[in-house]
């Protein structure tokens, strides 16, 4: 029975070129598009498939953000990452939303086939220079994840946004991080700031598609 895959890419030739490589193989079967996060939810919800193949960069809800919806609504359905962005930031973000399979776009065909049935298997895969980069990370080889991603606030400001991201109001990141209640906004009004947004609520979703204050991740002093 072959393994059935949805797909979602807002780029629609990439998409075709990508049906057809995965329905060239007899062991796969597409059984939906999307072109942003939205619609992926969506296909997934009605076509049940077995793996999802998706990029990070759509519109309307990312790539990242669904990943971590479906891990909590199907947490049956495996995801395959193919993406252009090589960077620890997106890399990291994927995996701790839920994504079990990370390979970059440039990936052969015979390649994406494999990952595609490894990861509806049960396996992780990566593709070499992602898998490195992982090793490299949790050996320390790599700076600390939340410096990388958000390199112009303090250490407290990174912790206030994680903890913001996570859904605390101020007075539970007070709490946890032993301050003040005005040193908390004063610290959240900083970061608003650094990362030119608007609201806190803002804040928190650039923190969520960076892959802080998501499901499975322990907040800083949790």
């Amino acid at each position: 029975m072959p393994v059935r895959v949805a797909l979602a890419d807002d780029h629609p030739m990439y998409r075709f070129g990508l049906r057809a490589v995965l329905e060239a193989s007899p062991e796969v079967e597409v059984v939906g598009e999307a072109g942003d996060g939205a619609e992926l939810l969506a296909v997934v919800a009605h076509a049940a498939p077995d793996v999802v193949l998706t990029d990070l960069s759509m519109p309307r809800v990312s790539g990242t953000a669904a990943i971590a919806e479906l891990s909590r609504r199907h947490p049956g359905t495996a995801v395959l990452v193919l993406t252009m962005h090589e960077d620890d930031a997106s890399l990291f973000a994927a995996l701790r939303a839920g994504a079990r399979g990370y390979l970059l776009k440039g990936a052969d065909r015979d390649e994406i086939v494999r990952a595609v049935l490894a990861v509806a298997g049960g396996d992780a895969v990566y593709g070499g220079a992602v898998a490195r980069r992982i090793v490299d990370f949790y050996t320390g080889a790599a700076r600390d994840y939340r410096v990388q991603t958000f390199p112009g606030l303090t250490e407290r400001e990174r912790e206030v946004l994680e903890l913001l991201a996570a859904g605390l109001r101020n007075s539970e990141i007070a709490r946890r991080l032993t301050l003040s209640e005005k040193t908390v906004r004063n610290h959240v009004s900083a970061v608003l700031v650094k990362l030119q947004v608007p609201d806190r609520a803002a804040a928190a979703a650039r923190a969520r598609d960076a892959g802080l204050g998501v499901p499975g991740q322990q907040p800083p002093g949790g």
